[in-house]
């Protein structure tokens, strides 16, 4: 599949509403083929302000994926997902799942930074998640870790307060998920890390059934 069928049968998954949509052939479309389309994206304003765009990376083959919301000052920098001060302690809270980096596979929900680092804006969030969506569908984790509310919001198409299902299951297209405090979030609210490092440990059980 070239790129500009590439292009077109994502934005024909969109239409469809890819958040109910599975690939009946996954050999058809892979990560890097999806990769080079995001880096070409021109879709909304954020592609006129960024530095990089930041597609995600780790195993593309991982049982668990972490989604955040979108990249920071740093992560635009490098072209790479969390890694700044919260990128580290996001590698301590996998860490303490007996993984490394390298295992999982981390992206978020906006390829491109939002200036200033503000919420992803509605609209940016619209035309960025079949992208999201097109990597989770790829990837066939067991089990999704949101960071973050826009992270869950996104996925599960809610409106929750981060305090009110942090620690929760649910499922997203019939993959587990666990909604977890994003690591900025911690950083400024030391007191809420117990309950994150709980969340770790409960996808390290979760994961030890397969």
């Amino acid at each position: 599949m070239d790129a500009n069928k590439a292009r077109r049968f994502l934005e024909a998954l969109k239409g469809m509403g890819i958040e109910g949509y599975f690939f009946e052939r996954k050999d058809e479309l892979t990560l890097a083929m999806v990769q080079r389309e995001v880096k070409a994206c021109t879709q909304c304003p954020l592609s006129r302000t960024r530095k990089s765009v930041v597609f995600g990376e780790g195993n593309a083959r991982a049982d668990l994926v972490f989604v955040g919301e979108a990249p920071g000052e740093e992560e635009d920098a490098q072209g790479r997902p969390f890694v700044g001060r919260a990128g580290k302690f996001l590698d301590q809270m996998i860490q303490r799942i007996g993984l490394l980096r390298k295992d999982v596979f981390i992206c978020n929900v906006l390829k491109c930074r939002p200036p200033n680092n503000r919420d992803p804006d509605p609209a940016e969030v619209d035309m960025c998640k079949g992208y999201l969506f097109t990597q989770l569908q790829l990837i066939r984790p067991k089990v999704i870790c949101t960071l973050g509310r826009h992270a869950y919001n996104t996925l599960m198409n809610a409106d929750a307060r981060i305090t009110k299902i942090r620690g929760q299951f649910t499922e997203f297209n019939g993959i587990k998920l666990l909604p977890t405090y994003h690591p900025s979030f911690l950083l400024r609210n030391e007191e809420r890390v117990k309950e994150a490092l709980e969340d770790m440990e409960k996808l390290r059980e979760i994961l030890k059934k397969w």
